[in-house]
């Protein structure tokens, strides 16, 4: 299994997973011809897509997956009050291309078993995801205003996560923000700050290796250099080992990490 996250960030969405000849997306909240772009410039071929696994229905996630939809023949999968709560700039997507995924549901595809993560975010009903194929595991949870056992049990052993670090709370507070934004952002619904995810990645990472992608940074009241140097001080300060037990990398909202492999640990 192999994977790119094309694109984090309030500006747009995408990860890119292949495995065997069954290659899909989560999320595709770029344009259309923005997400063919990423999709070459890591050596993937737009057209040989398989399917779009949808998160939530925030522009950000969704901006261009009626034009992918429809210019690919894509299935897309998502809960059905996600369907429901589209926005309409999405526009039509045939009925044979929709197919209803509910949150805590799992699904096999080809090689490929998917396991949905319920979440708490300001949408419908949002989740995440983790895929599996063989004892490779990739999950992706960012847009999560807080985390409770059931996502720590259901990301847990996973060999790379996609896991959000939105912001820094002292940048948030003082930042130009209306207050009504700040309270969302701070909130159950909103999204994780560095300290609350660095929290959870040490109930989450074992330390044998895992490869962890902070997503979602704001541009506004965060930076990488603060995002990662406060997880990894809350790792160290635990006990937690990073380098060759556990890598920290970026993502970025203008272009794709290097399309890479999911390396199965000898944990289990």
């Amino acid at each position: 299994m192999k994977f790119s996250v094309l694109a984090s960030g309030s500006s747009g969405n995408s990860l890119y997973v292949e495995s065997g000849d069954f290659r899909i997306l989560v999320d595709a909240g770029l344009s259309g011809k923005q997400l063919e772009q990423r999709l070459q410039q890591v050596g993937a071929d737009p057209s040989t897509l398989s399917a779009i696994l949808v998160t939530h229905e925030h522009i950000d996630h969704v901006k261009g997956l009626g034009v992918m939809a429809r210019r690919y023949q894509l299935p897309i999968y998502m809960n059905e009050k996600t369907w429901d709560a589209l926005p309409s700039s999405v526009g039509e997507i045939p009925p044979t291309l929709q197919n209803v995924l509910e949150a805590g549901a799992t699904l096999d595809i080809d090689s490929l078993h998917i396991q949905t993560i319920p979440i708490s975010h300001d949408a419908a009903d949002p989740m995440g995801y983790r895929l599996s194929e063989d004892r490779e595991s990739l999950a992706i949870v960012t847009d999560l205003g807080y985390v409770n056992q059931r996502i720590l049990d259901q990301v847990s052993g996973v060999d790379t996560l996609i896991w959000e670090s939105n912001h820094d709370v002292s940048m948030l507070r003082m930042g130009s923000y209306p207050w009504n934004i700040k309270r969302r952002i701070l909130s159950d619904l909103g999204h994780l700050s560095n300290e609350d995810s660095g929290e959870a990645l040490l109930e989450i990472l074992k330390g044998v290796g895992e490869q962890v992608y902070l997503a979602h940074l704001s541009q506004d009241n965060n930076v990488v250099e603060l995002a990662h140097l406060t997880i990894k001080q809350i790792l160290e300060n635990s006990g937690a080992k990073t380098g060759r037990d556990l890598q920290l990398h970026e993502t970025h909202p203008d272009r794709p990490t290097p399309l890479r492999e999911v390396r199965c640990l000898a944990k289990r």
